[in-house]
């Protein structure tokens, strides 16, 4: 049907963001997560410069991801289409952290660094499946308004309780989805059949993603007990304090 997704903002990332969304929604939110009086607890990470070396490391690893879906690199033509590609997916990602950036006081509160990476992310999704485009300045705003979508998708699942701890859903479902209908503005993407593409992939695999998710909780169980909750899984399953420099204290939560 002619649909356009040269590296995967559809096949490979908006379907892990289906999994993750039919995993969250099953799991269900951490103890006190949402209070009682409406209010969000902060999460933040544990370690944020793990998290920001990570995000490097991904964003590294995506030259290999975008540039290895050109799958030649026997002719000089091939060579520049790669070149494309590549410093189209730099100019995504690096658009992404900037608009993350600058939104995030705005709809979170706080100029936010876990949005920023998360920014990045985001770039780098919308950008993989049209990174062949060659005017530059369209990689630049398709990784800006990714990251946008993507920061405006964190507030947005905390308003319907829906608890996404690293930013997911957000940043490869909602990203995703938007990277693979922005092929159709600089792309050559034909918007009927870009929208199939989401829609087919997006019923499959949350369905599915779903019904084994449920199997699992109704076998395995997909949740820790409370107390192993609140103390951690460090500790409550390994018997290893992950922390030692900070006094072990059971978490209080306003779970009703």
């Amino acid at each position: 049907m002619g649909f356009k997704d040269f590296a995967g903002s559809t096949i490979v990332h908006s379907t892990g963001g289906w999994a993750a969304l039919a995993g969250a929604i099953v799991v269900g939110p951490r103890l006190g997560k949402f209070r009682s009086d409406g209010t969000v607890k902060s999460t933040p990470p544990s370690n944020i410069l793990i998290v920001t070396l990570g995000v490097f490391i991904l964003w590294f690893g995506w030259f290999g991801f975008n540039g290895g879906s050109q799958l030649a690199l026997g002719s000089a033509l091939d060579a520049v289409a790669m070149s494309h590609v590549l410093v189209n997916t730099n100019l995504g990602a690096a658009a992404g952290v900037m608009a993350a950036l600058l939104v995030s006081r705005p709809i979170l509160g706080r100029v936010d660094l876990f949005a920023g990476l998360n920014g990045a992310i985001a770039g780098l999704v919308s950008i993989t499946a049209g990174p062949d485009i060659v005017d530059h300045y369209w990689a630049v705003i398709i990784g800006a308004i990714g990251a946008v979508l993507c920061t405006a998708g964190i507030k947005l699942l905390e308003k319907v309780k829906l608890d996404d701890v690293v930013g997911a859903i957000p940043a490869h479902l909602f990203a995703g989805i938007w990277g693979t209908i922005a092929v159709c503005i600089a792309g050559g993407g034909n918007l009927g059949v870009q929208l199939i593409g989401i829609v087919t992939v997006g019923a499959f695999v949350f369905v599915t993603s779903w019904v084994l998710w449920r199997v699992i909780a109704m076998t395995l169980s997909v949740r820790v007990s409370r107390q192993v909750e609140q103390l951690g899984q460090d500790v409550g399953e390994l018997g290893i304090d992950a922390y030692p420099e900070f006094v072990l204290m059971p978490e209080e939560d306003d779970e009703e």
